[in-house]
């Protein structure tokens, strides 16, 4: 009789085990997915951010673009859009660079408007994908997920750290 006492209750740790097991890899899984909508919701927003560059430096007056170039602000969207994902940060990075070399007084209205709220998307989108990479790593890194393999060929995940633009702090002067 105590032989099969022991036994159940070895079956039962072994059982509450694994579905504890279990609900820390289902846990891990939605944390996976959550950081790849993350990624994704931040390609877009830098994508759309790389496309209102390109039109900023296609219609900017001169004095909009002060001491930098138009076809230089273009070039470096497009290079943001098409560089991969390994090599976005420090293309992202001169972008943001250039950006912030606009005088957005001497923009239309509604490009700056435009300019500003993709940017503002583009830091909120940021913020998102890093909390979600921070949680995940948080995760990944107990020693429970590291010893039963429970990330199992998912791969690390990486921040993305590039410059912020300022925030715009005073409304565009034209209306145009």
């Amino acid at each position: 009789m105590t032989v099969f006492v022991v036994i159940a209750a070895l079956a039962v740790l072994v059982v509450a085990l694994g579905l504890f097991l279990l609900a820390t890899a289902n846990r891990l899984d939605r944390l996976h997915v959550r950081m790849d909508a993350g990624r994704a919701a931040l390609d877009a927003a830098l994508a759309r951010r790389a496309v209102v560059a390109r039109t900023v430096a296609a219609s900017a007056a001169a004095p909009a673009l002060g001491r930098i170039d138009g076809a230089e602000l273009a070039a470096a969207a497009r290079t943001a859009e098409q560089v991969s994902w390994a090599d976005r940060e420090p293309a992202e990075n001169e972008l943001t660079r250039l950006l912030g070399a606009l005088d957005r007084s001497a923009l239309p209205g509604p490009l700056a408007a435009e300019l500003a709220d993709a940017e503002h998307r583009m830091v909120i989108a940021r913020r998102v994908y890093n909390d979600a990479v921070r949680d995940t790593l948080t995760l990944r890194r107990r020693r429970k997920v590291r010893y039963f393999k429970l990330a199992g060929t998912a791969p690390q995940p990486e921040y993305f750290d590039i410059a912020e633009p300022e925030p715009a702090t005073t409304p565009p002067a034209r209306d145009s």
